[in-house]
């Protein structure tokens, strides 16, 4: 068993009614580790591809899996030695999975339920479920199985989407697990703490692990007079929420609700939050991108030091990569499933909108490898963002001008590509010959960024005097 690692990421999910086009979205960032330590690749995972038989690399897990899988991308670990981590993806089904979040929990359900030293983890979970779903729903119900059955070995939040309906799932103790359906009109940010608050055992919209409701009655864990709120009955509320967690989501609540009168350290913040307009993907990756602007507790702003090191920001130099995970309902099927796709800390990136029903995926973005290439965009990326670092005010117009003119030139591609796909003979090498068009723009946009920081930067080096022969 190789040592474990661990990460600590942020998700959003947009209802199809909340979202501006009617699709559903399942945003996270992958927080882990460092650029050296966790390069990250996207990669198009095909059915003669996929391993009949697992075997864990964080534990001693292993099982039989189904036959015929489906086709579905991914975003794995370059490193070899740590097991898969295939993280994101969307599969041929147009079904999304996006894990995990990891999450909290307390002593009182460790203690009725203890973690499962050789179950299931963040490493597995994508690669023995995603290829095996036709649903959201499903993708619940396969996952919650497994967990019930073999166990798991730490606390996660998974979010599992198709065309209709999002999901998301939380991990209770080593073998239990509650999923609520997030509402068409909602959306929802969450952090690194349990999440799920109201949760109503008799409705279609949710789904928990069997014996649930009993397991709470039997272990005394529901710290309310009335009613059933899993954050209180499972999670945590600690001073390391206050900092960590808490205002990660206070913040974007904030933006989308500003009605709601909260402190960041607020322990009772909502799950379910309905928008005062309605988002784009442009929004969620803002979200996800976001270090508390126009606040005393932004890191590159203007308060006080105390004030500006006190809170965990979303947008962090442990950012690996972002996806956001779209399944439209304004297209065909067949081009329905969007893998948007940024790689390294979201401050200085752009997120990019690749077709999921391909079989391969640029070269840029798929091979990258353990030592560092700024030929990869997972290097390239974490180049930009190291310098950008160094002089904030410096390099912020320049990057946000290269993300709109990326993303600009992205969905016009797209929209073009949309209108054309009906006229094509092969469609999956249409649309990976169009992915590779969306790869050039954002590698060659992020290349002359990177040139006009260079010329910026020089020109504020330490290293320079007044006077020049």
């Amino acid at each position: 068993m190789k040592k474990r690692k661990f990460g600590s990421c942020t998700t959003m999910l947009v209802g199809k009614k909340a979202s501006i086009d009617g699709s559903t979205m399942i945003a996270r960032n992958e927080d882990s580790g460092t650029a050296n330590k966790n390069p990250q690749r996207f990669i198009v995972m095909n059915p003669e591809d996929q391993p009949t038989y697992y075997t864990s690399v964080q534990s001693a897990f292993e099982m039989q899996l189904p036959e015929n899988p489906l086709r579905y991308t991914a975003t794995p670990d370059a490193m070899e030695g740590f097991g898969i981590w295939g993280e994101s993806g969307i599969n041929s089904e147009n079904v999304a999975m996006t894990a995990t979040e990891t999450i909290t929990t307390n002593s009182r359900v460790l203690g009725a339920d203890p973690l499962v030293e050789d179950g299931i983890g963040e490493e597995d979970m994508l690669t023995i479920v995603l290829p095996y779903i036709y649903s959201a729903r499903e993708g619940v119900e396969r996952l919650g199985a497994i967990l019930e059955e073999y166990g798991t070995y730490e606390s996660n939040g998974i979010a599992f989407s198709d065309a209709d309906e999002i999901w998301y799932m939380e991990t209770i103790g080593g073998h239990h697990w509650a999923a609520i359906r997030i509402p068409d009109d909602a959306y929802v940010i969450a952090p690194n703490r349990f999440n799920i608050t109201h949760f109503d055992f008799a409705s279609d919209d949710t789904l928990c692990s069997t014996g649930l409701k009993e397991f709470i009655e039997k272990h005394h864990l529901n710290p309310d007079f009335e009613g059933t709120n899993l954050r209180h009955i499972f999670g945590s509320a600690t001073v390391k929420d206050t900092r960590y967690n808490n205002p990660r989501a206070w913040y974007i609540q904030k933006q989308f609700n500003p009605e709601l009168e909260y402190e960041p350290t607020e322990q009772n913040l909502p799950f379910i939050c309905y928008a005062n307009r309605k988002i784009s993907v442009e929004d969620v990756k803002w979200a996800l991108s976001s270090h508390f602007e126009n606040t005393p507790y932004d890191p590159y702003g203007e308060g006080e030091a105390k004030d500006r090191e006190l809170f965990r920001t979303i947008g962090l130099n442990r950012n690996q990569e972002s996806h956001i995970l779209q399944i439209r309902n304004d297209v065909p099927a067949h081009i329905a499933g969007i893998h948007w796709l940024a790689f390294g800390p979201n401050t200085f990136n752009a997120m990019v909108p690749f077709y999921a029903n391909v079989t391969d995926t640029p070269a840029c973005y798929r091979d990258t490898e353990e030592d560092f290439d700024i030929t990869k965009m997972h290097w390239l990326s974490h180049t930009i963002a190291l310098l950008g670092d160094t002089n904030f005010g410096l390099y912020h117009d320049m990057h946000s001008a290269y993300e709109q003119k990326v993303v600009a030139a992205c969905r016009n591609l797209q929209q073009n590509a949309d209108e054309e796909v009906e006229l094509q003979d092969d469609l999956h090498s249409y649309l990976e010959a169009v992915n590779e068009r969306y790869a050039k723009i954002a590698f060659d946009e992020t290349n002359k960024l990177l040139g006009n920081m260079v010329l910026a930067g020089t020109k504020k080096m330490k290293l320079s005097y007044s006077l020049s022969d």
